[in-house]
């Protein structure tokens, strides 16, 4: 029997598909905006979750603890607060605060509201623009940036809070974390600079989020064993419930643009179809000759697939594009863009696009390489 050694199934899918040039064209265009589709919303979707969850920060190390006062409780006691470090020990670090907030005066006249805490230990929770935050504060006032910049004040300058002045002896860094204590309007002074009194939270800033769910059941069941003393919230499971959310959302939206791929995988099904029937002489004739059913069958196949390939790789190409397009236009960074993870999308859309096409060629194939050659010739 004769085989087409001549003439590669790949070769004669080539020249096949070039005949019908904007058939082709329109099949492999809907293979291009399903791969885009998938790839796109894919990776959108991983964008808004790694976003969110990068400008969460690190609140999923963080559990706070505060008085329950349904329970009738005003503050923590100094027992609270000791029994809350020894749970935190080698996990992380327990920052009892006292809270409450004032006016803020700088020494040009300006004023502001703030957040002011009490704590003897601020390094385990701030960083400073500029200054130092201290290990052991003991005198002198940390300013966050955005009240220093409303009041006029930097390192060295004096703040007047509650007709008491203080020496400001650091800038505290705004930071991205969304939690309780926020340093950007706040103002820390050592714990001295409080009435005497129970604190008002606890801050354990743990090691990991592993590390804070641990501390936080621990909690819960040393101070609430015989009554809910205190309210524990775990900052580690809002950030759980969030990523799960943007989960669901991210196959919602792969599964939109896996319908718009399906659609495309109908319109090459549609083409080849059309394309056997066209052919059937020319296919009875190489039928005729001594070509083989599994030659025909392969050279079909080969131009489903070659149609998924190219515009596969098209709509991967432009996916590309889009993502670059959103960072951009948006204020999400490079590196989120670029995180390998996003790849995956690309990969799956790419791969999805080649097996549907491949899929909608089979059968038009199959038909065509079992019609009997008379029947061929004589249609």
């Amino acid at each position: 029997m004769t085989r087409l050694t001549e003439l590669p199934a790949v070769l004669m899918a080539v020249r096949n598909l070039r005949r019908n040039r904007l058939r082709s064209v329109l099949a492999a265009l809907g293979i291009v905006i399903g791969v885009l589709a998938i790839a796109t919303l894919g990776i959108f979707g991983n964008v808004l979750q790694l976003a969110a969850l990068n400008q969460l920060g690190g609140i999923g190390d963080q559990v706070i603890v505060s008085p329950n006062q349904d329970a009738g409780a005003d503050s923590l006691t100094a027992r609270d607060v000791a029994e809350i470090e020894r749970i935190a020990e080698g996990r992380g670090t327990a920052v009892p605060l006292y809270s409450e907030g004032a006016a803020v005066s700088g020494t040009g006249g300006e004023s502001g509201f703030a957040n002011i805490y009490g704590t003897n230990t601020p390094a385990a929770l701030f960083t400073a623009e500029s200054g130092e935050v201290p290990e052991r504060h003991r005198q002198g006032a940390l300013v966050g940036t955005d009240l220093a910049s409303e009041v006029d004040v930097r390192v060295g300058s004096l703040v007047e809070i509650g007709g008491n002045t203080y020496r400001v002896i650091a800038i505290l860094a705004a930071g991205e974390d969304i939690s309780p204590v926020q340093p950007g309007t706040a103002v820390v002074l050592p714990e001295s600079e409080f009435a005497a009194g129970g604190y008002d939270q606890v801050v354990v800033q743990a090691d990991s989020g592993e590390d804070a769910r641990d501390v936080a059941d621990e909690i819960r069941d040393r101070l609430n064993s015989r009554e809910d003393r205190v309210s524990v919230l775990e900052l580690s499971s809002i950030l759980d419930q969030i990523n799960e959310f943007l989960g669901l959302l991210n196959q919602f939206l792969l599964g939109l643009g896996a319908v718009s791929l399906i659609v495309a995988g109908v319109a090459i099904f549609n083409v080849m179809l059309m394309s056997t029937t066209e052919r059937k002489g020319e296919i009875g004739l190489l039928r005729a000759v001594g070509v083989e059913k599994g030659d025909i069958l392969r050279t079909l196949v080969v131009e489903a697939t070659l149609l998924g390939v190219i515009g596969g790789v098209v709509g991967v190409v432009l996916s590309i594009g889009a993502a670059l397009l959103l960072w951009y236009v948006s204020p999400i960074g490079l590196n989120i863009i670029l995180d390998p993870s996003n790849a995956v999308y690309l990969v799956v859309a790419f791969a999805f696009g080649v097996v549907i096409s491949l899929a909608s060629g089979i059968y038009p194939a199959w038909k065509a390489a079992n019609l009997e050659p008379v029947e061929a010739l004589r249609d």
